[in-house]
C-alpha cells in the first residue's frame, strides 16, 4: 500500500514568497603723462598742466547669442557619440563586476552630458525640449545608480543587463520624442530591445524535465501561494541543476506527478516571468529545499502555504 502524508510548509516557507567663468567688473585707470608749457616771453607765467583724462570702464563682452537650428543639432549628436561607448558596454558585460563598473561609468557620464546642456544656449524653439533631456539625463543617471541587480542569480545577468538598458531607453525617450517634435535628432545610440518578453508561462502541471528511470513513486503538490512555482524532485546525492522530475504549478492550484523513480530530495523555486530556455523565473525569485528526504515509491502531498500546523521545515539554497 503506497503511503500518503501531508505536509503543510509552515512557518519557514513563509519566507519562500516573501521573496563660464564671470567677468570682471573692476574699472581700470588709463594712466596720461602730464605735459607741461613754458612762455619764453614771460618768465612770470606759470607752467600749465594738461587735464588727465577721465577712467576708462572695461566693458565685459556680450553673451553669445543662442545656436542655429544646425549647430544644436550638432551638439547633441556629440551627446550621443560620447554616450555611445558607455551605453555598449552595459550590453557587454559578463561578469557582476563588470555590470557594476559599466553603471558607474554611465552615471557619471549621464550627469556629465546634463551639466554641459545646462551651459548651451539652444535655438528659442528648443528650450523647453532642452531642459527636458537635462533632466531626463539627470533621471536616467539616478536610475542606473539605484539599478536593481538583485536577480542577477535569478534571471541571470543578461536578463538584468537588458532590464537596465531598457529603464535607460524607458527614461530618455520623452525628451527624444519631444525634440522629434521640432525637426532635432537625439538618442540614436540608445538601446533597442522591445518590450520585454512574456506569455511563457507554462500550463499547470507542465513536466518541464524527466530524465532517468521511472518508478512508483508519487507527489501532489497544492500551492496555496500567490505565485507560481518550479518543483524540482533531485535524486538523492545530484545537483539541483539537474532534476529527476521538474514540474511546473500555478498559483493557487494543484497537480500531480507520477513514475517518481527512487528517493529524491524536494526543492522549490518561485518568482515571476517564466524563462523556457534557463528553466528559471526572471524576477521575484526565491529558492527553497525541503529539509527531510523522500522515499523510494512512496506517495507525498505537499502543500505550500502558511500554517502554523505544518510538519515540514525548509532552508533557502542558492539559486540553481
Amino acid at each position: 500500500m503506497r503511503r500518503t502524508l501531508s505536509i503543510s510548509v509552515g512557518i519557514a516557507m513563509l519566507a519562500l514568497m516573501a521573496g563660464c567663468g564671470d567677468s570682471d567688473d573692476a574699472k581700470t585707470l588709463s594712466s596720461v603723462e602730464p605735459t607741461t608749457s613754458t612762455s619764453s616771453t614771460d618768465p612770470t607765467t606759470a607752467p600749465t598742466s594738461a587735464p588727465t583724462s577721465a577712467p576708462t570702464p572695461t566693458v565685459p563682452p556680450k553673451p553669445a547669442g543662442p545656436l542655429t537650428q544646425a549647430q544644436y543639432q550638432g551638439v547633441l549628436l556629440e551627446l550621443d557619440k560620447r554616450l555611445d561607448s558607455e551605453i555598449s558596454a552595459l550590453g557587454r558585460v559578463k561578469t557582476e563586476d563588470s555590470l557594476d563598473t559599466a553603471l558607474e561609468n554611465l552615471t557619471q557620464a549621464l550627469n556629465a552630458e546634463s551639466l554641459k546642456l545646462g551651459a548651451v544656449k539652444p535655438p528659442a524653439r528648443a528650450v523647453p525640449a532642452n531642459r527636458v533631456l537635462q533632466l531626463r539625463l539627470r533621471n536616467a543617471a539616478t536610475a542606473m545608480r539605484n539599478g536593481d541587480t538583485s536577480d542577477i542569480g535569478c534571471g541571470g545577468l543578461a536578463y538584468v543587463s537588458q532590464a537596465l538598458q531598457r529603464q535607460l531607453t524607458a527614461t530618455l525617450n520623452p525628451a527624444v520624442v519631444q525634440l522629434r517634435t521640432i525637426g532635432l535628432i537625439v538618442g540614436r545610440t540608445l538601446p533597442d530591445l522591445g518590450p520585454e518578453p512574456t506569455g511563457n508561462r507554462p500550463s499547470n502541471g507542465d513536466v518541464i524535465v524527466r530524465t532517468g528511470n521511472g518508478g512508483s513513486g508519487a507527489l501532489r503538490v497544492k500551492n496555496g501561494t500567490s505565485s507560481d512555482v518550479a518543483v524540482s524532485i533531485v535524486t538523492t546525492g545530484k545537483a539541483p541543476s539537474k532534476p529527476h522530475i521538474m514540474m511546473y504549478v500555478q498559483a493557487k492550484k494543484t497537480a500531480t506527478v507520477r513514475r517518481i523513480g527512487g528517493g529524491y530530495q524536494l526543492y522549490i523555486k518561485s518568482g515571476k516571468d517564466w524563462n523556457p530556455q534557463r528553466r528559471q523565473f526572471r524576477s521575484d525569485c526565491s529558492f527553497k529545499k525541503f529539509d527531510q528526504p523522500f522515499g523510494k515509491n512512496q506517495g507525498w502531498e505537499v502543500q505550500l502555504q502558511a500554517s502554523v500546523l505544518g510538519n515540514a521545515s525548509s532552508s533557502e539554497v542558492d539559486p540553481y
